[in-house]
């Protein structure tokens, strides 16, 4: 059960003019589940990327990368099957999905970018995935229903939308996201796409990515595991009004924070098995860098991880995480937060601490670990969940 998520309400996901969706089911694991999603972009449209840096990239992953190079008409993604760990093979897989797609879109194949998640080292049923690409493409699906064909072991679709005005007009910015496991993004989350119907030049829009996945997807951990197969794209149409000037392009950015931001908390929420989600804020500490190195460090912790889980206030096992995780610090000086429990003072127990009370804030639903460094301003905010035994067993069974 995710935390705190509930399903998305189709009435707030808000069409992009210049995008058409279609969902398909092509049986690639499983039958009777939507499976293939395939997102037709109009001529002219933006796109930019950021993917996984796991050396052992998926096939899709070394395609996107190429082909971001071109013009984009077309995205086709399927679930069940990551297309990792393949080889040769699995290159000359992914490259016929991109040329059957093109010739049923009525573009190049290195006008389309695919994308695979799923079980790695399994051979894509190509064949599968290719008679389901009509279906798709004659299909006028919605945002849930993309955000719901994307998913694997994710129990709720995610997806979320706004609308806001610049100086031309108003512009909309929606996206969906897969993921609960597996997840330690590092540029990127499992799968991800957002798209606005704003016209913004395709140099912007990369470095406008950039700057949101390192406030949103990569702020984010569910099991320490950075996958073969992360994607996060951001489309602009150019159907709506343009963001040129300075003014509006900090106004788009936000807006596609904000989504991508709810986006990546989302999978947290919905970690495998997660009955808590976390938020993880280190501060007064000398850089960004170690601060967010401090704050991954407490998150990744299964020790932690466990121990919030159980409600258990074993805080030691985060001073411990926090000492691990190379920064030369003076831990005389580190204080220790559970919400509002002054836990640790100056690095050790705080004589005013009753376990009582740290109990109760870590048997909310949401709670907040903060941890002072007390050695300069800077500070990272990293959201995370607990371990539980759901998450074990989900595990062990992933491909029964």
């Amino acid at each position: 059960m995710a935390v705190n998520l509930p399903p998305p309400d189709p009435a707030a996901l808000h069409p992009v003019s210049g995008l058409e969706l279609g969902v398909a089911m092509a049986g690639i694991k499983k039958a009777n589940r939507r499976d293939l999603l395939v997102m037709r972009l109009a001529p002219g449209s933006a796109v930019a990327g950021v993917f996984t840096r796991n050396r052992f990239c998926a096939a899709p992953v070394l395609i996107c990368r190429k082909n971001l190079r071109n013009t984009v008409r077309a995205l086709v993604v399927n679930t069940g099957n990551a297309n990792a760990g393949t080889g040769g093979d699995g290159m000359k897989r992914a490259l016929r999905v991109c040329s059957e797609l093109a010739s049923l879109a009525g573009c190049k194949p290195g006008e389309v970018l695919p994308f695979s998640t799923g079980v790695i080292m399994e051979p894509l049923p190509v064949e599968r995935l290719v008679a389901g690409l009509p279906q798709a493409l004659a299909a006028q699906s919605d945002w849930l229903s993309a955000a719901e064909a994307i998913m694997t072991t994710d129990t709720v679709p995610k997806a979320f939308s706004t609308r806001i005005r610049i100086s031309t007009g108003e512009v909309t910015v929606t996206g969906i996201a897969k993921g609960a496991g597996m997840i330690r993004p590092n540029m990127a989350t499992m799968l991800g796409f957002v798209a606005t119907d704003a016209s913004v030049p395709k140099k912007d829009l990369q470095g406008m990515l950039s700057r949101v996945v390192d406030r949103s997807f990569n702020c984010v951990t569910v099991d320490g595991d950075t996958s073969t197969n992360d994607s996060f794209i951001l489309a602009a149409t150019g159907a709506g009004p343009s963001a040129r000037n300075r003014k509006d392009l900090a106004l788009l950015e936000e807006a596609i924070a904000g989504v991508s931001g709810q986006l990546a908390q989302a999978i947290v929420r919905d970690g495998e098995g997660a009955t808590k989600f976390v938020t993880v804020r280190v501060e007064r500490g000398r850089s960004d860098a170690e601060c967010r190195s401090i704050a991954y460090s407490i998150a990744h912790s299964p020790l932690v991880k466990t121990a919030f889980f159980a409600s258990d206030p074993n805080l030691g096992r985060i001073l411990a995480a926090i000492g691990n995780a190379g920064v030369a610090l003076d831990t005389g000086k580190v204080d220790l937060y559970i919400d509002e429990v002054l836990v640790a003072k100056r690095g050790g127990r705080n004589p005013a601490y009753r376990e009582e009370a740290a109990i109760a804030a870590m048997k909310k639903p949401e709670f907040t670990v903060r941890a002072l460094l007390n050695r300069g301003k800077a500070e990272a905010t990293v959201w995370t969940c607990d371990f539980s035994f759901d998450y074990v067993k989900i595990n062990a069974e992933y491909r029964t």
